[in-house]
């Protein structure tokens, strides 16, 4: 069985913060996501569309800004607990497909470093996970640099299933 799940997530930029996005610090000039975690939306657009598609709800369910525990949390870490849930549950994550809005920084020198961040917290190989960044052409509240927005859709894979054919 396989299922396909969809997440997003978008975070204002604000002076005094690093850029945090796929677990990479970004030189941004003390530019960076607000938010109660290291605000890293190409993470959490990831995990909101693995609990999405095997219908566990979303991030803010399983670590709620209201909790203190998960102040300044690193991303990557929710990730990979997320990843655990996911195999609690009896599914493995076959690949993911995202891409960050944002009309600077330039994102591509960081890119390959976000897929093996993201690979290794989901435990899979580097070759399923694509991340991609693109401007909007200066339209919207990430073309104007108000903010940074991600998108991603993902395949799982229920393990240890018995087909029929």
């Amino acid at each position: 069985m396989m299922r396909i799940g969809h997440g997003y997530d978008v975070h204002k930029l604000v002076k005094g913060r690093k850029l945090i996005l796929g677990g990479v610090e970004i030189p941004n000039d003390d530019i960076g996501l607000l938010g109660h975690s290291d605000a890293d939306v190409l993470l959490h657009a990831i995990s909101d569309a693995l609990l999405g598609a095997a219908a566990l709800g979303d991030i803010g369910k399983h670590f709620p800004d209201s909790d203190p525990a998960y102040e300044n949390a690193d991303s990557l870490l929710l990730l990979t607990r997320v990843v655990s849930l996911l195999k609690k549950q009896g599914y493995k994550v076959g690949n993911i497909d995202a891409t960050v809005l944002a009309q600077a920084p330039k994102l591509a020198p960081y890119i390959q470093e976000m897929q093996k961040n993201i690979a290794n917290a989901c435990k899979m190989p580097f070759d399923c996970v694509s991340v991609k960044a693109t401007t909007e052409e200066g339209l919207g509240f990430t073309g104007s640099k108000e903010g940074i927005a991600a998108h991603a859709v993902c395949l799982l894979e229920k393990e240890n299933q018995i087909r029929f054919i």
